[in-house]
């Protein structure tokens, strides 16, 4: 008993001082911003990229705030394309300091959803560091509101994709595959004293499907001690959930006679989830019993029936994210849904520290010892209008300590692992601050993805169309699954297509005023004005069958992403998306709206 409150407290104490470091740099944001920057170019001077600014400063003798001065004045702002031949070099075996002074051994895959296709950014120890810092940071403010159990367990769907080497030798892959392999990763676990259900070999198995069943049997089987359900992205738990309504009698059986499913075919798996699992017949049938009452129920409340002692839902719940929310709200129930932290492939950028929020209303203090962060402010043309994000005016890039609350940004970083004034491309509000360092609120992705014409419309606009078109497929009883766009130009006049997955039966007619309803729906006055005057044609809805997301997740994952950071993406001009998508095209709907 001693050795257990011995223990209780030694985290508690471990939990305040990460609190309190933060608390403090926090206070000191501004201060310790000038002093990450001089860090990074101190460890980097010299490398090629920044040698035709910096050359012939010695900035050992330059103080931190004239340094500061100094590299916003003369490195320029810049965006991947600029970094690109120097990564590529990189991985192709040049080992000179091009980027850093530290060699570069590594080498992540950005998703490739939002752009399009895959970025190769550099990952160093320093990486795999920030990511276990800021998940005892958050793990930490968490506990303070939901209090959990050491030795606990943690239901968590993640998963690792396929390692490979690049021309140079290095090691390339996602970062969460790099995370998860890491020793940081194992760290993790042991301080935290909560431990993932699923064995490594699960989570390294590179079939997401194997991999998922798996989670989910582990997870009923330590279901009485999951504290909490996470994966990097809502997608993943709605995913996850949605395949535990089709899979749920087999994972009863397995947990009835202590067996695997033929449906998990790898050795490796089925030895360590056979290794781990007995036959539970007491458990399978109360699991059983709950299912088929969660059945009457559409599946409503799922979490919190199956895993009674759970205390919260935590991923990632903004942006791309958004269109999950409402299943995963389902799936919860009255559960807290909590959102995880913001960052992205080159950096961890905020830590929520207000998790008791609801998750819609989350904002990300900016933890300013992980990179030196500047800001770029973002003005509408006419105040008060509604302006595609691309027709923003913007002025000069400002460092954290002139902010204003209020104010939108688009955030640049420089690194520690080789990037420098690099523009990241996402649109963030200054909601407030943490004592001394802003709060972020994300609002969206910079990059424009629908237009034809004059027609500027973002991830933002679209979500918020389909959003008040799938309002009437809600009222008619149905659900909508997953959507993405086009912007079809091969025909003149030009028009979007909006692919929507959706589950249920809906009479043509409510589809019909679906369509209109998104095209009426749109706000861009550049979009507007060409569909009065036909300079774009109707709008197209395509009502596709069920299963054809999930056959564009297996093409993106069969192409190097990993499901931990797979986001649908939300247009595309992939020819094979679209072959696919057209393929799988069982209604197609055009606009009445505008008189067309």
């Amino acid at each position: 008993m001693e050795t257990a409150v011995s223990e209780k407290q030694s985290q508690a104490n471990y939990d305040n001082d990460i609190i309190d470091w933060f608390e403090n740099v926090s206070e000191n944001a501004v201060h310790v911003q000038t002093q990450t920057l001089r860090r990074i170019l101190e460890l980097n001077y010299g490398v090629e990229y920044l040698e035709k600014w910096l050359v012939g400063n010695n900035i050992q003798e330059i103080d931190a705030r004239a340094l500061e001065s100094l590299f916003i004045s003369t490195v320029p702002v810049a965006s991947h394309a600029d970094f690109e031949p120097y990564i590529q070099r990189i991985a192709d075996g040049d080992t000179g300091p091009l980027l850093t002074q530290q060699p570069i051994t590594t080498l992540s895959l950005s998703s490739g959803t939002t752009e399009g296709r895959q970025k190769y950014v550099p990952f160093t120890r320093h990486s795999a560091q920030t990511t276990l810092q800021i998940f005892r940071l958050a793990a930490a403010y968490r506990a303070r509101v939901f209090p959990i159990r050491e030795g606990g367990r943690i239901l968590e769907f993640i998963y690792s994709s396929k390692q490979f080497k690049t021309k140079g030798g290095l090691t390339a892959g996602t970062a969460t595959t790099h995370y998860y392999a890491s020793e940081e990763f194992k760290i993790k676990q042991e301080m935290t004293k909560s431990f993932t259900c699923s064995p490594e070999e699960v989570i390294s198995s590179g079939d997401y499907k194997q991999s998922t069943y798996c989670h989910l049997l582990l997870g009923l089987f330590y279901s009485s001690e999951v504290e909490f359900i996470t994966s990097a992205f809502a997608y993943s738990i709605v995913q996850a959930f949605r395949a535990f309504e089709e899979h749920w009698k087999e994972i009863c059986n397995d947990i009835t006679e202590g067996t695997l499913s033929s449906r998990i075919d790898l050795p490796k798996i089925r030895k360590a989830v056979l290794e781990i699992i007995s036959p539970n017949p007491c458990l399978a049938s109360k699991v059983q019993g709950c299912c088929e009452e969660l059945q009457n129920l559409n599946w409503s409340g799922l979490i919190p029936k199956l895993w009674p002692n759970a205390k919260y839902v935590y991923s990632i719940m903004t942006g791309s994210m958004q269109p999950y929310f409402k299943k995963l709200r389902h799936y919860a129930g009255d559960l807290p849904l909590v959102s995880a932290d913001y960052g992205s492939t080159e950096s961890w950028i905020g830590v929520n520290v207000d998790p008791s929020l609801p998750a819609e209303n989350v904002t990300f203090a900016v933890i300013p010892t992980f990179s030196y962060f500047e800001f770029l402010p973002l003005y509408r043309q006419k105040p008060g209008c509604i302006s595609a994000i691309d027709d923003l005016l913007e002025g000069e890039p400002v460092p954290l300590s002139q902010v204003k609350v209020g104010q939108e940004y688009e955030v640049i970083v420089t690194t520690f692992t080789g990037l420098y004034r690099y523009r990241l491309g996402d649109v963030v509000e200054v909601a407030g601050f943490h004592r001394g360092t802003p709060k972020l609120s994300f609002i969206c992705r910079r990059k424009l993805i629908l237009t034809v014409n004059i027609d500027k419309n973002t991830e933002k606009d679209l979500q918020s169309v389909v959003e008040r078109g799938s309002q009437l497929l809600t009222e008619a009883g149905a659900e909508l699954l997953d959507f993405t766009s086009h912007a079809y130009v091969a025909n003149q006049p030009g028009h979007y297509v909006i692919y929507w997955e959706i589950k249920g039966e809906v009479e043509e007619r409510i589809l019909g005023e679906c369509c209109r309803e998104m095209d009426a729906s749109f706000v861009d006055h550049g979009y507007v004005v060409s569909r009065k005057t036909n300079s774009i044609g109707p709008l197209e809805l395509c009502i596709v069958e069920r299963g054809t997301f999930k056959r564009i997740l297996d093409y993106f994952i069969g192409n190097g992403a990993a499901m931990s950071q797979f986001k649908t993406p939300r247009c595309t001009s992939n020819q094979v998306l679209l072959r696919i998508l057209d393929a799988c095209t069982i209604k197609r709907f055009h606009s009445t709206a505008y008189g067309c």
